[in-house]
């Protein structure tokens, strides 16, 4: 639809009606899906045309709360639609889990007025962030006026080709040096960066999840002004009643992942079937389809999966029954189950996809294989520090009695860790 008739469609208090579900939608955009995500891998990034056919469809939206013009997901339907589309193509999915979840995550506890400002008059919005310190280090500094300029460069602004506005992490300096809290600490901001105030610095020259665009972000100056000062990445009380809105932000960070690395393993599984049916191996008489191996993997790589999503579905709704029953947050046993099974299923995830791989022979290795972008991606997903393996050690710790991190039980904001 025109962007004139999506303004006036979430003018109101009601997402706009689509008559097919979300994942009826996914599924009949597969191929422009699949498309996109070959041209991105040439581009390094989600090409423009993909990018809009998933607004067109209301998916960069539908995280957000109907007041917003978005169809106010819950836990599971966000883990659904954002698994039925890294199936397809992991990066096509990452770049829609980032879009998704930084519209919903900022909008959450925004002042109304702005957000009516940033969502209802742009139904288009699309924005990134997060990332970590590029080479050059990251700093705001007040203004006479109110407003503040921020410079410096971060990494890993997975989408950025397409987004309106980025988040960039800065610390606030006042006479070259930085302000500290209560805490001893400085205070660093998620500063929010209209597009027209960073650019995009060329460095996502990387294998998995290739077609993400996760390239730096760099802003000299950036100024942002006063009444979006006061704009945070994630806030708190949120506006809104869906408990999705007071989930900590780093376990929303963790599930979103989550979701994208059991989508890209069930790409896998359908791929390794649709090779098997007519692959004959070298010095063979039978497709691989009869052979033992392929029956064992593909049994494994089903009961694993599924294990592991049944693991993610049942701490997350664990986690939004809690907050539905009135909790302001979820308690600390909830979120170091809901964490350890987020891990648990990017980790399993890799491990399927490396397993049918391995199974396919050297027809995987072809760059043309589904197969190989797959295992590519699947990397690129437990890889990402909210799921990677090392958290098991850190979840571990805790069952045995010592303290572990503590946005592990939801007690604290992410740090880095000894």
């Amino acid at each position: 639809m025109a962007e004139a008739t999506q303004r006036a469609a979430f003018s109101g208090t009601t997402a706009p009606a689509f008559t097919e579900t979300l994942l009826q939608r996914v599924h009949r955009l597969k191929d422009a899906i699949r498309e996109g995500g070959d041209e991105a891998q040439q581009v390094r990034h989600l090409p423009t045309e993909t990018a809009k056919t998933l607004i067109d469809e209301g998916l960069y939206r539908f995280t957000l709360p109907h007041e917003l013009g978005g169809e106010n997901a819950n836990v599971r339907e966000t883990i659904e639609v954002l698994e039925a589309v890294a199936a397809i193509d992991g990066s096509v999915g990452w770049n829609l889990m980032i879009g998704s979840e930084i519209n919903a995550i900022a909008a959450g506890g925004m002042d109304p007025d702005i957000a009516r400002t940033v969502y209802v008059e742009n139904p288009r919005i699309i924005m990134c962030g997060g990332g970590g310190p590029g080479t050059k280090p990251s700093f705001a500094v007040k203004q006479k006026d109110g407003s503040y300029l921020v410079s410096g460069q971060v990494t890993f602004q997975s989408g950025c080709h397409n987004a309106e506005w980025c988040f960039m992490a800065a610390p606030i300096i006042e006479e070259g040096e930085p302000i500290t809290g209560e805490d001893g600490n400085p205070v660093i901001r998620m500063w929010f960066l209209h597009r027209s105030e960073w650019e995009i610095v060329d460095t996502w020259h990387m294998a998995g999840l290739r077609g993400s665009g996760s390239h730096d972000v760099l802003a000299n100056g950036a100024r942002v002004p006063e009444h979006l000062a006061r704009v945070e990445l994630f806030s708190l009380p949120a506006h809104y009643d869906n408990p999705v809105f007071r989930i900590p932000v780093a376990l929303r960070l963790s599930f979103n992942k989550a979701a994208v690395a059991l989508g890209v393993a069930r790409g896998a599984l359908d791929a390794f079937a649709d090779i098997a049916q007519d692959k004959i191996p070298l010095l063979s008489a039978s497709a691989l389809k009869d052979k033992p191996i392929a029956h064992y993997r593909v049994g494994e790589g089903e009961a694993n999966l599924r294990a592991a999503r049944a693991f993610l579905m049942e701490t997350m709704e664990d986690v939004a029954a809690e907050l539905a029953a009135g909790a302001p947050t979820p308690g600390p046993e909830t979120t170091k189950l809901a964490r350890l099974a987020c891990t648990h299923a990017a980790n399993v995830a890799m491990h399927v996809v490396d397993s049918v791989h391995n199974a396919a022979g050297t027809t995987s290795l072809r760059m043309d294989c589904p197969l190989e972008r797959k295992l590519r991606d699947a990397h690129g997903c437990a890889t990402h520090r909210w799921v990677a393996h090392p958290l098991y050690a850190e979840i571990g710790k805790m069952y045995l009695g010592h303290a572990g991190l503590p946005e592990l039980s939801g007690e604290g904001e992410p740090q880095v860790s000894k």
